[in-house]
């Protein structure tokens, strides 16, 4: 199946574009959904979290402690790549074998870290939502409610801004509204059908 990575840095607006092509009535698969259903309660892949980063991570219900960990694994690059080795290829074979099941002309698989994480998955066109840094740490300030500095530091946690332009086949500068954002992916939804069908000729 012809196959769309979507990605981007966080407070770029990723969910919101993938929202959309979902609207459009295309398969999309999310690297971040998947990974919240891999560490629920009495999940091996908690259970090795836990065991790696530490008891402290278990909420009393046996839950993820979810703040917890973002602020340890933003702090300590250690714990990130210890992280990483348990979930990063667990969520690789769950998007893999959900493109293997969809249906439809093409797929979009939302992976976030696609500058680190690209080995092993299929791409066709990498599609990045992008923002300018001030505009991101914006974002996830209003989201979730927290200083410039503690936004700062979590966008800094991931690849940068350079990274992602450099893997780009198509890029969405979602500097403006939500129509505006929602118009642009008309195009390219309008242009990667054309991309899917199999007499056409990508370029």
């Amino acid at each position: 199946m012809y196959t769309v990575v979507l990605t981007g840095g966080i407070g770029s607006g990723k969910s919101a574009a993938s929202d959309y092509f979902r609207t459009l009535g295309v398969a999309v698969t999310d690297a971040d959904v998947i990974s919240r259903e891999l560490v629920r309660p009495g999940s091996p892949a908690l259970a090795r979290i836990v065991a790696t980063l530490g008891r402290d991570l278990l909420q009393p219900d046996g839950s993820l402690a979810r703040a917890r960990l973002r602020t340890r694994i933003f702090q300590d690059a250690t714990a990130r790549t210890q992280l990483e080795s348990i979930l990063h290829p667990a969520i690789r074979h769950a998007m893999l074998q959900q493109r293997a099941e969809a249906t439809g002309p093409y797929i979009v698989l939302v992976i976030p870290l696609w500058p680190t994480t690209q080995a092993g998955y299929p791409a066709d066109r990498v599609l990045l939502i992008d923002a300018p840094v001030a505009t991101q740490i914006a974002r996830i300030q209003q989201r979730d409610q927290i200083s410039a500095t503690a936004a700062a530091q979590i966008v800094a946690s991931q690849s940068n801004r350079t990274d992602y332009l450099a893997t780009a086949d198509d890029i969405i500068q979602n500097t403006d509204t939500l129509a505006v954002l929602h118009q642009t992916i008309d195009q390219y939804h309008t242009r990667y059908l054309h991309y899917s069908t199999p007499s056409s000729i990508n370029t």
